[in-house]
Parts: structure tokens; C-alpha cells; sequence
């Protein structure tokens, strides 16, 4: 059976902003060598000794990460549904993010004024029943795509309640095809509705109501993933300080 063409999709969010630099570059060249890593290292009886050298490679990388400060740039969004703007800038999404090395990447983008589309391959490192992807993430998938249609209303919000109902097992290494609809609002609550199909056959099917929030509500949480981090900071300087003395 050959695999169904499905749309090229240009992304809606601009991926220009913020990433005109080298460093999005490598960092999505990076991310994008990782993933690969993680495909190929699931399935993979490489032989001990080379698997250890590349543990010892990555854990000799992962100390020389924490030399460098973190981020802090507030138009940094995990997932468009906080942002508020969908051009804003994705790049770290676990989702759809290119310099994310946990995302498939999803790409989306949008249709109309109320409708949106989405493709995926998801591999190995998704892997549920035999040869297919697991539910779990094919439930963050509908609410990444959701949380993008609902932005379309003008006013977005963070996800009230999901509904994911499985139609029939969504095949690893083959090109997906969200469809997503922007329903209708009522007040605070902003409902939507997506399908799933893989070769032309029907997936998953998914509702989601979002509740919209008020600015200052997303910069309370903001500031919140400020404290954390700068605490998170200290505390890790003080554990290498301390094994640095021992």
C-alpha cells in the first residue's frame, strides 16, 4: 500500500524570529542529530563498548551545558496556546519545536480564520503497541494542534478538558494528518475538534475546551518559571561547589 501525499504545510508561526542567529541554527542542527540518535539508539544492539564511549561523549557534553547561563527571553513559548500570538516563536516547544530534540516535529499551520492542519512522523521513541504510536502522545499531539486552532479565536486560553477517542492504531514511520476545527465560543470557553488519519484511514478523533486567561495570569506564570529557574541555578552551583571541595 503506498503511502498517502499528503499537503506540504508551511507553518503559520514565524520561524524567522529570533532565529536568524548561528546558534538557532546549530542548536536546530543539534536537536535534529539528536533525534536521530534517539531513533536509531531505541532499536539498536550496537556493541557494548561503542555504546559505552557515547554515553561517556554525550555525559562529557551534557557538564559542559551547564557552563553556559539559560535562556531567559520571554517570547520563548512552549506551545502556542500560552503564547497569545501565532507567529510567536516556538523553537523550544517538546512538540513542534526545531531546537527541541524531544519533539517529532510537528508542523502546523493554519487553514483559514477558523481551521488549521497538521503532519507528523512520529519513530521508534513513540513506539506503543506493535508498530504503532502510543496513545500518550497522540493525545499531546491533539492538544498542540488544538492549542493552535483555539488561538485563532483572539483571545487564547490553557486546556480545560480533552477528549482523544482511538478509532484504530496510528502506524510509526508514516506521514499523519491532523484537521482542526475552531467550533465555537462561549464566553471564557473556547470549544474545538480535530481528526486523525493516517494513509486515509481515520486514527483518532479529539475535543478540547480551552479557558482563556487574562494577561496577567501568563505573566504571573512567567515570572514563577523565573524564580524556579534562578533557584535551580543556585542550588546546582552549590552541588558542584561541594563536590568540587570533596
Amino acid at each position: 500500500m503506498t503511502e498517502t501525499e499528503y499537503p506540504k504545510i508551511t507553518p503559520h508561526w514565524d520561524a524567522t524570529k529570533l532565529s536568524q542567529t548561528e546558534m538557532w541554527t546549530q542548536k536546530r542542527r543539534l536537536a535534529s542529530a539528536m533525534r536521530l540518535v534517539i531513533e536509531r539508539l531505541v532499536p539498536s544492539n550496537a556493541p557494548v563498548d561503542e555504546l559505552r564511549r557515547a554515553a561517556v561523549a554525550l555525559e562529557g557534553y551534557a557538564k559542559a551545558l551547564k557552563n553556559h547561563p539559560r535562556l531567559r527571553d520571554a517570547r520563548l513559548f512552549g506551545e502556542s496556546a500560552n503564547a497569545g500570538d501565532v507567529g510567536a516563536f516556538f523553537d523550544q516547544s517538546p512538540l513542534i519545536g526545531l531546537a527541541n530534540p524531544l519533539a517529532p516535529p510537528i508542523t502546523i499551520g493554519r487553514k483559514d480564520d477558523r481551521h488549521a492542519h497538521a503532519t507528523a512522523v512520529f519513530g521508534s521513541a513513540y513506539e506503543g503497541p506493535p508498530g504503532s504510536v502510543h496513545g500518550g502522545f497522540i493525545a499531546a499531539a491533539f492538544d498542540e494542534v488544538l492549542g493552535f486552532v483555539q488561538s485563532l479565536s483572539g483571545n487564547p486560553g490553557m486546556t480545560g478538558t480533552l477528549t482523544v477517542k482511538y478509532r484504530s492504531p496510528t502506524p510509526l514511520h508514516s506521514p499523519l494528518l491532523f484537521e482542526a476545527s475552531l467550533d465555537r465560543v462561549e464566553g471564557r470557553k473556547i470549544f474545538t475538534s480535530a481528526t486523525l488519519e493516517a494513509n486515509g484511514k481515520l486514527c483518532a478523533e479529539a475535543e478540547g475546551i480551552f479557558i482563556s486567561f487574562h494577561k496577567e495570569q501568563m505573566e504571573e506564570l512567567t515570572q514563577a518559571r523565573a524564580n524556579r529557574e534562578a533557584l535551580r541555578e543556585d542550588e546546582e552551583a552549590a552541588t558542584d561547589d561541594a563536590d568540587s571541595r570533596s
